[in-house]
């Protein structure tokens, strides 16, 4: 298990657009992939999960990853997160 932290910086947080864009990313993996913010884990590989964390602009999410490509998961979803998930920064 692997994990890592990292700052939401696209300007509307993980509303359905870049929701959808994490998932999509997270589901390119086999590992469990979730992610914690403040008291809610949602589920990196369900747009509901991801919407339901109400996860807004500048807001620092814990992204954990367990399974066999764990580590090359959390390299490129770190990545996608910081690049915006196809939304404005």
């Amino acid at each position: 298990m692997v994990s890592g932290t990292v700052v939401v910086r696209n300007a509307s947080g993980l509303h359905l657009k870049p929701a959808a864009r994490f998932c999509e990313e997270a589901l390119k993996y086999k590992s469990t992939i979730t992610f914690t913010f403040e008291n809610t884990t949602a589920n990196a590989k369900s747009v509901l999960s991801i919407l339901g964390a109400c996860v807004k602009c500048g807001d620092e999410i814990e992204i954990v990853c367990n399974g066999e490509d764990e580590k090359e998961a959390l390299k490129h979803l770190i990545s996608v997160v910081e690049e915006g998930l196809g939304d404005e920064i």
